[in-house]
């Protein structure tokens, strides 16, 4: 019972890991994303109208039902899935399941064992709780927009939703432990979780240093607040990131630029000192890294033991030797886009017996609704009945 973004993210790992997952979607619209296409997706979709690549990001491995469940024959049917569930999943605004009769209190009784996952924007108590939640919002009241951008430059919103994406995965994770704990007690339980905490939690040292000195978190780009050098570098020809996390990385990588003076200096004699002349350093390095293409970095520093590597646009990321390597693009059937072919990102946890893979692409709206309620007892006529009524 998840939309967008942070609920599906969660409901796609458990599914990559073998969960039967069922999505139910509101009749006739389904979740937003399936409209979210970026400019020029939709002549690739053909008549296929209710889907988008952003939908089929995070929602394979699923099947569809639509399922009115303000209805009282909707919230029946739901009832009856949830009675024989492991886990429900929901990103309401706290309050909201329980308006629809279907809060944790009422599905624990019907369903003593169930893992009931809650995801919201605030968390269910406090003041904001009942505000709903959104990536950006929760990125720029819980820290990262302050931190994140160029220096002398505005605060800048991450290339992805990181935000609800962690919220997803600190979500499945505890859904995990849950499970674990109901097979030492036999119980079920609530978990609850927020963007807002969860970015909270993702500024980690940026935290502990306010927490501890209140020293105000200012933007470094691609910088490092606490190791210098360690950043992006402008080439001859595109760019690489590249930093010396001690000082014997430091003398190595000043030897490999051609400017092994600089070792000698008094003002980057430490990593403190560094620190504190960072701007200095940092001209004296961009123009020795201007001097080369990225190429001729990329094989002088093969072996140094340095970290370092060029700034992969989508094409390069994906023609990686890695991800060919380790399965990261994978291909499912979709007759409703043209070719019948998914390309999708491949699961990115490998496991060495219980292989997570991709069963089957992103549903269809409704997809699988039929096959749903046979399998809990439902025939034909019941089923159209329910349709024509709008409840499915």
């Amino acid at each position: 019972m998840s939309r967008v973004l942070a609920g599906p993210f969660c409901t796609q790992i458990l599914a990559d890991y073998g969960a039967e997952v069922i999505k139910v979607e509101q009749p006739g619209q389904g979740d937003d994303t399936r409209y979210w296409r970026v400019d020029g997706e939709t002549p690739t979709w053909g008549k296929e109208n209710k889907m988008s690549y952003y939908f089929a990001a995070v929602n394979r491995n699923k099947r569809s039902i639509t399922l009115d469940v303000k209805r009282e024959e909707g919230k029946k049917i739901l009832l009856s899935l949830v009675e024989k569930a492991d886990i429900l999943v929901e990103n309401f605004i706290p309050g909201k399941m329980e308006q629809f009769g279907l809060g944790y209190d009422v599905l624990a009784k019907l369903n003593p064992s169930l893992i009931y996952a809650s995801i919201s924007g605030y968390g269910a108590e406090g003041p904001y709780s009942k505000r709903a939640g959104y990536d950006i919002i929760a990125a720029a009241e819980a820290g990262l927009l302050h931190i994140t951008g160029e220096r002398d430059g505005p605060p800048t919103k991450p290339g992805v939703a990181l935000t609800d994406i962690s919220t997803g995965l600190y979500t499945h994770g505890a859904i995990l432990a849950a499970l674990q704990a109901r097979r030492r007690t036999g119980k079920g339980q609530k978990i609850d979780s927020s963007l807002f905490e969860t970015q909270l939690s993702l500024l980690t040292s940026v935290a502990t240093v306010w927490l501890n000195m209140k020293k105000e978190a200012t933007r470094f780009g691609t910088e490092h607040p606490s190791i210098v050098p360690y950043a992006a570098f402008k080439t001859k020809d595109s760019w690489l990131v590249c930093g010396a996390v001690n000082n014997r990385q430091f003398k190595t990588l000043v030897g490999l630029l051609g400017c092994v003076d600089v070792v000698d200096d008094e003002r980057f004699g430490s990593n403190d000192r560094r620190i504190e002349n960072r701007d200095s350093l940092k001209g004296i390095l961009d123009a020795c890294f201007v001097k080369r293409s990225t190429e001729e970095w990329l094989s002088a520093l093969e072996g140094s033991g340095m970290p370092y590597g060029p700034i992969n646009d989508m094409e390069h990321s994906f023609e990686h030797p890695q991800a060919k390597a380790r399965d990261m693009i994978e291909e499912v059937d979709f007759e409703g886009l043209l070719g019948g072919k998914l390309r999708t990102v491949g699961v990115p946890v490998k496991f060495g017996d219980t292989k997570a893979f991709i069963r089957r692409g992103p549903p269809r709206l409704g997809e699988h609704t039929d096959e749903i309620l046979r399998e809990i007892g439902m025939d034909a006529g019941e089923i159209e009945a329910l349709r024509e009524n709008g409840v499915l």
